[in-house]
């Protein structure tokens, strides 16, 4: 492996670490190198395995051990296969017949020189109030308009975060949160209004919360996008955000 290429494994590795504090699952194991979360199947994220080490591999004892836990809680088995899984279990999982649910994009951005802007229509708290978490359930499909699932993700939060919100005379139109750790914050969570989108509140929300991490002494925000998102994809390039990994989530359909 090239020097750059550890440099970029490392910050893989980096953001990977953060993810699992930035949205945390309602319930999460250790096992081995793996973190395994659940959150009655609100995001892929808080409901998948996920390694934690360049190179993780899982024995099939253990990935069925995983399987199991998932069927148990009446989940179809997920694994997050980032660059960070190790080629025998990636070939494995694929054996097995886990289909792809999504891909994403990481992306990160460097922070430094970045002044940050008052906005007096961007309203932030540090704790997420019951206003937005309904904020963001309704502007949201299928599973994540649950509201109750998506408060026991974003309440157990315990680093410094940021609940953003936009106001157009005095309506929330546009949501985003951000997750400040040993110096990198993860920004998230962003949805705007259907009536309020093209007018480049997204951009406006993201900057925000990008001038939020920066004065909480961060060096660098990171995120993730679906792949087939390209409009998000383009305003986050836009905003200096470069691509670092790409992965996949698959499940294993729960009758197999």
């Amino acid at each position: 492996m090239k020097a750059q290429d550890t440099d970029e494994i490392g910050l893989v590795l980096e953001c990977e670490r953060r993810i699992v504090n930035a949205w945390p699952s309602p319930a999460t194991l250790l096992i081995g190198d793996w973190v395994v979360r659940f959150a009655s199947g609100y995001s892929g994220r808080a409901n998948s395995a996920s390694p934690l080490k360049p190179g993780a591999q899982l024995d099939e004892t253990t990935l069925e051990l995983i399987e199991e836990l998932y069927r148990s809680d009446g989940l179809d088995p997920c694994i997050r296969l980032t660059p960070l899984v190790g080629e025998a279990t990636r070939a494995a999982v694929l054996a097995r017949g886990y289909r792809v649910k999504d891909a994403s994009f990481g992306m990160i951005v460097p922070l430094e020189g970045l002044q940050p802007s008052e906005e007096p229509e961007l309203q932030i708290e540090a704790r997420p109030s019951a206003d937005w978490i309904a904020g963001v359930a309704a502007r949201q499909s299928g599973v994540k308009t649950h509201v109750g699932n998506l408060a026991a993700i974003v309440e157990k939060v315990r680093l410094p975060a940021a609940f953003a919100t936009w106001l157009v005379a005095g309506e929330p139109v546009a949501f985003g949160m951000s997750v400040a750790e040993r110096g990198m914050a993860e920004i998230g969570g962003i949805v705007v209004d259907p009536g309020h989108r093209g007018q480049g509140l997204g951009r406006r929300i993201v900057k925000g919360l990008m001038g939020w991490a920066r004065a909480m002494g961060c060096d660098s925000a990171y995120l993730q996008v679906d792949q087939t998102n390209a409009v998000a994809i383009g305003l986050y390039r836009s905003l200096g955000f470069r691509q670092l990994y790409a992965y996949e989530t698959r499940i294993l359909d729960i009758a197999a």
